[in-house]
This record gives C-alpha cells, structure tokens and sequence, in this order.
C-alpha cells in the first residue's frame, strides 16, 4: 500500500490496436498490474495524435480507426515498479514507457480513523467432495430436483454446494444430453458439487436414496484452502457507573 513519501510515476503508451497474445495490449497490461497488487491505474485514450511512424490518428465519427493512443498510467513504490518494468516492457514491445520520481502525499482528514491493513488467514484442512450428476428435467416432490437437492443440503447443514449446467453429455442410458436452441426437449447434465467431512456427507446418503432415482454419486478426498480476513476485537465499550 502506497504512504506518504518518495514513489515513482510509470507512464505506459502504446496504440489501441496493438495487441499482447491475441489481448489488447493495454487490457494485457492492466490486467498484469491488477494480479500483481499495483495500487491503482488508470487507462486513457486518446482523441488525436502521432507516434514514431510520424502518422496522424485522429478519432472521427465517420472513421471506425483502432489506432488511437493509449496511455496506462500508474504511482508505486520504487521497489515495485523495479518488479514490474520487465514484463510492462515485454507487453508494450512497440510502445513506450516513461518513468517520473513523485512524492505522495496522503493528509489524514480532519477526525478520520485510520483503518489497519487486516491480514489474510490461510487455513488448509481434509474434507471430501461429493459430486451428484442428474438431469436438468429430473423433478423431487413438483420442483426440479437441483434445487430440491440444495434445499435438502441446506437443510442439513452441508457446508456449501454450487450447481452447474452442462451443455454436452450422456448418463447410464448413453443418452445423449445437449444444451440447443433448436431442441425445445433438450435435457441438460445438471452437476451438484459439494465439500464437507466425510461424516456431515455419508449422514446425508439416506436423504440421496430418497430424492435420487437415476443419476451418479461420486465422492473424492479433497484438500481445502480457504482464504478469510481476521476481523479486529471490538474496542471494549466503557461501562457505564
């Protein structure tokens, strides 16, 4: 995180057309900067102007022209533009960048509290994925049986589920199953994933047998990393005499 003091201005141009591994090159840097934790930056674009091939571009209602410049423009630590000149250098091949000494100054407003940074906790376990492979047209008690199956895990106190909707494939009959506009009868692979202890899961198989008449249970060990911020301790509250 940038604080007050000495810093570096980094100032990338390069053309609208240009391109990075079939990706606009300035949509390439700013996503490079973005994964790397840069601060901020900003992307500009340009209404007129001339390059080193000394060609005007100017931008005209009736030209549909995608070589206008394009400035990415970014303020960062010494140490961390050190860091990302290379690739910025490698994705703007034909470009240019320039590199400014800046000062930041950042006054606290008047009775603003400054928040500290809270640190990501990483914490890793073992658990099991359970994977229920249905039809998008099978139903359980009047409604589709997905949504029957995430009420049910809800219900149960399953950790979490995410529902996916294939668009190719085929079950047991070797039926195939296809997502088409044209097909008014199509009927879609619907995938329920699930993570949780093996326990909280195999509790759940007597509800399963119940709801699941045809389709595929699939259950694997897993290894779970799961990202979270440590929340402060609330400032104790005085009490009142």
């Amino acid at each position: 995180m940038l604080t007050t003091g000495p810093a570096k201005k980094v100032t990338v141009y390069v053309m609208e057309g240009q391109t990075y591994h079939g990706t606009a090159c300035y949509a390439a840097i700013l996503d490079y900067l973005f994964f790397r934790g840069i601060s901020d930056a900003t992307v500009v674009r340009g209404i007129a102007g001339f390059g080193t091939d000394h060609k005007l571009h100017t931008s005209r209602l009736v030209e549909l022209s995608d070589q206008m410049p394009i400035k990415i423009e970014f303020i960062e630590t010494p140490e961390r533009v050190q860091e990302v000149l290379p690739k910025l250098a490698e994705i703007a091949s034909h470009g240019l960048i320039e590199v400014h000494d800046t000062n930041v100054i950042r006054p606290a407003s008047p009775g603003e509290k400054q928040v500290p940074d809270v640190p990501a906790i990483k914490l890793e376990s073992r658990a099991k994925m359970m994977r229920i492979l249905i039809g998008e047209h099978d139903v359980w008690d009047g409604k589709p049986l997905y949504q029957a199956l995430v009420q049910a895990l809800r219900a149960n106190d399953i950790a979490g589920v995410t529902v996916y909707r294939g668009i190719l494939g085929y079950g047991a009959n070797r039926r195939i199953h296809k997502d088409s506009t044209l097909n008014l009868s199509h009927d879609a692979p619907i995938l329920l994933t699930v993570v949780d202890t093996e326990d909280k899961l195999r509790a759940f198989f007597p509800v399963l047998d119940q709801m699941v008449k045809q389709g595929m249970v699939v259950m694997s060990d897993v290894d779970v990393i799961k990202y979270s911020h440590a929340q402060p301790l609330p400032e104790a509250r005085e009490t009142r005499k």
